[in-house]
């Protein structure tokens, strides 16, 4: 390795990002090679930049700090400040490569411009910004096949980073049997100011439709159980469309153990705070969930799914991805034209879940506009009480994953690159 100071540097956003991108690829990426802060005597380091995102909490620094990956964390909010003078955060060496895991490309390249260095990127869809890239590495064929003839030698396909995910998915911790739904209300607060009260709803119709019926919510890395209490009370304006709350709250007694969410009418919710909960998720018969990152995960897990998204509350939906977010930022313009953006965005929206987009045809349900808890509640008993819907799902699930071993693949082409500029002997 030469001893010429090196930084890498990760872009990326939100915590799904965070969480099925970043930490593998950081944890392999240590394994190859020895970086700072693990290895202290090293001339390379591994450092985060989080960029501005409206899909982002606000907590992913404090999420990406526990990892001890990353020497240096810049927050989405002094993103312009770093980037106009970077030497307010620490000494960046001259050489250096950035790597796009999440966000805006525009801003990885802009990055890697400011500070000399070479630019990497993975491309889950597309490589918006292709002539500005060293190298690109793709999820799939068609990606390729979308980019200039002549620069097509600069990309390789890896497969999709979210297919390692299973091989974290061990059961270590039996739950009581039963037939297990997930509730996946979102990791941001906007999502779950609807999502808290409206899944605990649905969980008491299920309970009254299908008894033996059990309920886990696996709690995000950027959440905590004291947003899913705030959110499941009287104090947030949404829950009070609904009849569900929550009667008591308490966190497990250790790290090990899972905590005890009880409703209004007595539902028994598992609290699960270890991230990531996979080994709790991959016992669940079904997940119902909000759109984003999570279903490209729960489709990775090979679970069946119902993907929910309530739009009788879109003047609250501050989340939505684009113009439609925006305007629901905006405290003045979001009453006049949200309802409008938002029905046309539902007219001509196309699949929103990870395994429809994947696929180009509907694999999973998706559920969106103004939907009730009973709706959702009996079309989840329905799906409960039909193996072969269930199995057949799974078995659409399977064929979408792509070949493990993609973080692998992507950590040789940054060894690969940073070789062929002699930045690693």
């Amino acid at each position: 390795m030469s001893d010429d100071p090196l930084a890498i540097i990760f872009v990326s956003n939100g915590p799904g990002e965070l969480t099925t991108w970043v930490k593998p690829l950081a944890s392999e990426l240590h394994n190859r090679i020895e970086l700072r802060p693990k290895a202290k005597t090293s001339s390379v380091s591994l450092n985060l930049v989080l960029v501005p995102c409206p899909n982002a909490t606000g907590n992913e620094d404090l999420v990406a700090k526990k990892w001890l990956q990353f020497e240096n964390i810049i927050k989405a909010k002094n993103f312009w400040e770093f980037l106009i003078k970077p030497k307010r955060f620490g000494l960046w060496p001259s050489k250096g490569l950035v790597i796009f895991l999440g966000g805006d490309q525009f801003w990885s390249v802009l990055l890697s411009a400011r500070l000399g260095y070479l630019h990497m990127t993975y491309a889950e869809w597309i490589a918006r910004w292709p002539f500005w890239n060293n190298r690109i590495v793709a999820m799939s064929e068609s990606i390729v096949k979308k980019l200039p003839r002549r620069i097509q030698n600069r990309c390789s396909v890896i497969g999709d980073l979210t297919a390692d995910l299973t091989e974290t998915a061990k059961i270590d911790d039996p739950l009581p049997s039963g037939k297990w739904i997930a509730l996946m209300p979102g990791s941001k607060r906007a999502k779950l100011k609807i999502g808290i009260p409206f899944f605990l709803d649905v969980a008491d119709k299920i309970s009254e439709l299908m008894p033996n019926s059990k309920f886990l919510i696996p709690i995000a890395p950027t959440t905590n159980i004291d947003e899913i209490e705030y959110f499941g009370s009287k104090i947030n304006p949404i829950s009070k469309q609904y009849k569900s709350g929550i009667k008591s709250i308490t966190s497990g007694k250790n790290k090990e153990s899972r905590g005890i969410l009880i409703t209004n009418n007595s539902t028994v919710i598992l609290i699960q705070e270890k991230h990531p909960a996979y080994s709790d998720l991959i016992q669940c018969d079904i997940a119902l969930t909000t759109v984003g990152a999570n279903t490209a995960e729960l489709g990775s897990l090979n679970i069946p799914m119902i993907v929910v998204v309530p739009t009788q509350h879109i003047l609250v939906m501050e989340a939505w991805d684009g113009l439609v977010g925006l305007i629901a930022r905006l405290p003045i313009l979001k009453w006049c034209l949200g309802l409008l953006i938002s029905f046309i965005k539902m007219r001509k929206r196309g699949f929103m879940a990870w395994p429809n987009i994947s696929a180009k045809r509907m694999i999973v349900p998706e559920r969106i506009g103004h939907i009730t808890t009973t709706e959702i509640a009996q079309e989840t008993v329905e799906w409960l009480n039909s193996p072969s819907r269930l199995s057949g799902q799974k078995e659409d699930l399977q064929t979408l994953r792509g070949n493990k071993g993609a973080t692998q693949r992507f950590c040789q082409e940054i060894i690969n690159l940073l070789k062929e500029k002699n930045f690693l002997n």
